[in-house]
């Protein structure tokens, strides 16, 4: 059984939440999933089996918490799914994280937290009642009444340069230079990337990188299995096949072959491996 949903944000809260995805699938052996970077953060609630971190030497499964917030991942990371997994995932735009917190983005990168630390007692009590309820909308309408609480009577950073880099680079496709990103915000190539580490987590380099592999992936996915890898490098802005090669392996651990044949993607930037992994 395998099942997937992605629920929009409501206006309200569309400036911090990209989108709901909802996650189910059911696995007897210890399977392993891999998520990569995507130039997003998330809130990732447990509702069944826990997913698994990693082993210990003698083989012992490390559990993630049932509730947990991942900062910006640089490349990718390893988890492990058993038995019943069904997930409530938040994804945070890119600034979401150092707009609610006031933390550093840079500070949660390649990091899991349990939410208790970053939005306390309440996030516990969230789980439980998200738990309890079957309904989807039901869980969209809790996670929404408790950023309504949060957000209220609250300021926030004004990241006016980060936010119009970031927005340049997703209408570009990934294919900018530091330079025009420098001369677009008026800021000096170190300022922006210590505002981009703080606001987003990522340099802008880094950013641009990831958005480009995603234009990338939107080719495979759209295009006929036949069609030439070299082709749909030249498509997402890669100079050659080696170079796609050499930056998709950098971010996903996989090269483009690999991703087509072993493995199952179960979101965009989440993948289940079809066979020991890589």
């Amino acid at each position: 059984m395998q099942r997937y949903m992605q629920v929009p944000p409501s206006i309200a809260l569309s400036g911090f939440i990209k989108h709901y995805l909802f996650l189910e699938t059911t696995t007897e052996a210890v399977k392993q999933l891999r998520l990569f970077a995507d130039g997003h953060t998330g809130w990732v609630f447990s509702f069944k089996d826990r997913l698994i971190r990693g082993f210990t030497p003698d083989g012992t499964p490390a559990y993630l918490p049932d509730s947990f917030v991942y900062g910006q991942v640089n490349a990718f990371r390893d988890l492990y799914g058993h038995g019943h997994i069904s997930l409530m995932i938040v994804v945070f735009h890119a600034h979401a994280v150092y707009s609610l917190l006031g933390i550093p983005s840079g500070e949660l990168k390649d990091d899991i937290l349990p939410t208790a630390e970053l939005f306390g007692s309440a996030a516990g009590t969230l789980y439980d009642r998200l738990l309890e309820q079957p309904d989807i909308s039901e869980k969209i309408r809790m996670v929404e009444d408790f950023f309504g609480t949060w957000l209220s009577g609250k300021s926030f950073p004004v990241q006016s340069p980060v936010t119009a880099a970031m927005r340049f680079i997703a209408t570009s496709k990934g294919l900018v230079t530091v330079q025009q990103l420098t001369q677009l915000t008026g800021c000096h190539e170190r300022k922006l990337e210590r505002a981009f580490t703080a606001g987003i987590g990522v340099s802008p380099k880094q950013f641009a990188g990831i958005v480009k592999l995603h234009v990338f992936l939107r080719c495979l996915k759209t295009s006929p299995s036949s069609t030439h890898l070299t082709s749909l490098a030249y498509d997402a802005g890669y100079a050659d096949q080696p170079h796609l090669i050499r930056e998709f392996k950098k971010y996903t651990g996989l090269t483009p072959s690999q991703y087509r044949h072993q493995v199952h993607p179960l979101a965009v930037n989440f993948l289940a491996f079809r066979s020991p992994g890589v």
